[in-house]
């Protein structure tokens, strides 16, 4: 529900903007605004999990969601609906890092924790890569409010099946929330994001680009010297020394470079180049849909008998091959060439993804796991809009169309590569039997 919000909006967009006559920038708000409190205030929600209970905290998060979405749906005009989507934004920030904490609350033993995981990390890639192809069916059959009525349902199910089935979180009242640091974390986080939002439509070396990163790069420093003062550091210095912890949301960035960067630049090469509508597009992309349940579950279930290590590394290789052969395949292939190179970029992602979740999470100091689950994923949506931004802004530098969309996938092919040497160092080799010897394994 949080992931595919933020992949279905982008072919529902236009159709917006036309019904509620929406300016440019307008339309960059409803898309931007989303991502931009989704990004800033996953560490924020993170900490108030770990706080006051990773379920409260993850219903309410569900709620916020689900309001939010009805007000999205009925919204009269755009600045109505922006307001809407940053709200919406703000809700998953909760419920994305308690929702990993709750799966590993809920299974503490390593291996079923791993088929958990993987079960997760499946839903995510199978709703990031679908969004497109159920945006195009919804918009194109019953309108583009649809976009948001469809988490109504979803959204309730969650909230009921949650109090339900899932025991009550333990909560850290005690520990003291560091608000400077967390205003500096959304700060740095969503300042980096705006600008490489930006840097995609405007270029690097434009004034507002580097006015937003110099800024990023100041809230970032003034976090860590916080963080040096704080008696209850926002990010503890254990989970940050840890090299399994740190390693694997560096591979977690860098994953999403790849993977999300060519979904993104796929999108516009099938729509501009060749000629394809939004429900063609997604129809297009299926490919790598396809391939994502599939390989987290069955890297859920080798992982008991391989560890984390040998899983990631070749997933990563087989990503980095898949884009390297789009890359090889020239500057205008025909679409059955690119199928394969799909295929393995989305099976080799999410094959990795299941064992660095569970590689951060199983680092992660006692009541901290809802901090740990929220580094991991805004590391990700960081490489998402890296990703993003830099293969908008090879599509629109370089002298040929085809050229640029070449070395993109080579960008993204080089990321996957990194990924895999980081793994190699920094993932266990073999399952944990506890808690602490996870731990143990992941540190410095």
């Amino acid at each position: 529900m949080v992931i595919l919000d933020v992949t279905i909006i982008n072919v529902a967009v236009p159709v917006v903007g036309r019904d509620l006559s929406a300016s440019l920038t307008g339309i960059q708000w409803i898309t931007d605004g989303y991502t931009l409190v989704f990004a800033g205030f996953l560490l924020t929600g993170g900490a108030l999990g770990d706080r006051l209970g990773n379920r409260r905290v993850f219903c309410t998060g569900v709620a916020t969601f689900t309001v939010s979405s009805a007000a999205c749906a009925l919204a009269p005009s755009a600045p109505f609906l922006v307001a809407a989507r940053l709200v919406e934004g703000l809700g998953a920030a909760l419920i994305v890092p308690g929702s990993l904490a709750l799966l590993q609350q809920a299974y503490p033993a390593p291996a079923v924790r791993s088929r958990a995981f993987g079960l997760w990390g499946s839903m995510a890639g199978i709703a990031a890569s679908a969004g497109p192809l159920l945006g195009g069916l919804l918009v194109s059959t019953a309108g583009w409010r649809w976009v948001f009525l469809i988490n109504l349902p979803v959204g309730v199910a969650c909230l009921v099946l949650t109090v339900r089935h899932v025991a009550p979180s333990p909560r850290h009242a005690a520990r003291a929330l560091d608000w400077p640091a967390q205003c500096a974390v959304v700060a740095t986080v969503a300042l980096l994001t705006a600008a490489l939002n930006e840097a995609g439509r405007r270029g690097w070396s434009d004034p507002a680009v580097l006015t937003g990163l110099g800024l990023s790069a100041l809230a970032a420093a003034a976090l860590v010297v916080r963080e040096r003062l704080a008696r209850s550091p926002a990010l503890p210095p254990s989970l940050l020394r840890s090299r399994a912890t740190s390693g694997g949301a560096a591979i977690g960035l860098l994953f999403n470079f790849g993977f999300y960067g060519m979904v993104f630049t796929a999108s516009l090469d099938f729509q501009h180049q060749r000629g394809f509508s939004a429900l063609g597009t997604g129809a297009a992309l299926f490919p790598a849909v396809a391939m994502t349940m599939f390989a987290s579950v069955l890297s859920g279930r080798l992982t008991r008998t391989t560890g984390d290590r040998p899983l990631v590394v070749s997933g990563m290789l087989l990503a980095a091959l898949g884009l390297a052969g789009w890359a090889a395949a020239g500057t205008d292939p025909p679409y059955p060439l690119l199928v394969a190179p799909m295929m393995a970029a989305g099976f080799g992602t999410s094959f990795a993804l299941t064992g660095s979740t569970s590689t951060v999470m199983g680092a992660a100091p006692p009541g901290y796991s809802g901090v740990a689950s929220a580094l991991f994923n805004t590391t990700r949506q960081i490489g998402s809009a890296t990703g993003v931004a830099l293969g908008g802004t090879l599509l629109a530098t370089a002298t040929d169309y085809g050229a640029g969309l070449h070395v993109s996938m080579a960008a993204g092919a080089l990321a996957y590569l990194i990924a895999a040497g980081l793994a190699w160092l920094c993932v266990p080799a073999k399952p944990s039997r506890s808690p602490r010897r996870a731990r143990a394994h992941g540190s410095s």
